[in-house]
């Protein structure tokens, strides 16, 4: 079966439509690259592209631990050095002298398991990693 120019037209729309970032939320805080804004009903943070970030219970304040096995599974959002962040959001600098995304002070993380925006799939794993929301 060969698909006509009009039907390749419409799937190539919708594949368009469907990589496009959502548009952020008038109650976000932070900017497009890191923000918190409501998602399915719940108030977290996600990076530019609307995938879930999440903070690590065994990191302290601007020092991440996840390195190795740990960050295969949980990559750090990484950013470039100069990049402009809303309130509340900082950079910490990585062992590899990368800079990473924190929010106040705790480094951030996305999880491997999430494949969409919305997926929450890495909030609780293990007990140490929880879904990073923003703080009062």
């Amino acid at each position: 079966m060969t698909a006509t120019r009009p039907a390749l037209a419409a799937l190539a729309a919708l594949a368009l439509s469907l990589a496009a970032p959502l548009p952020a939320s008038a109650s976000s805080h932070g900017n497009a690259l890191v923000h918190s804004r409501k998602f399915n009903g719940i108030v977290y943070m996600m990076n530019q592209v609307h995938m879930s970030l999440y903070t690590y219970a065994r990191d302290k304040p601007g020092v991440s631990t996840c390195y190795g096995d740990c960050a295969r599974n949980w990559p750090p959002v990484i950013l470039d050095a100069d990049a402009r962040l809303g309130e509340n959001y900082s950079l910490i600098k990585r062992k590899d002298g990368r800079m990473q995304a924190a929010y106040k002070g705790r480094p951030l993380y996305l999880f491997i398991g999430d494949k969409k925006p919305g997926d929450i799939n890495g909030d609780g794993v293990g007990g140490v990693w929880k879904l990073s929301r923003p703080l009062p």
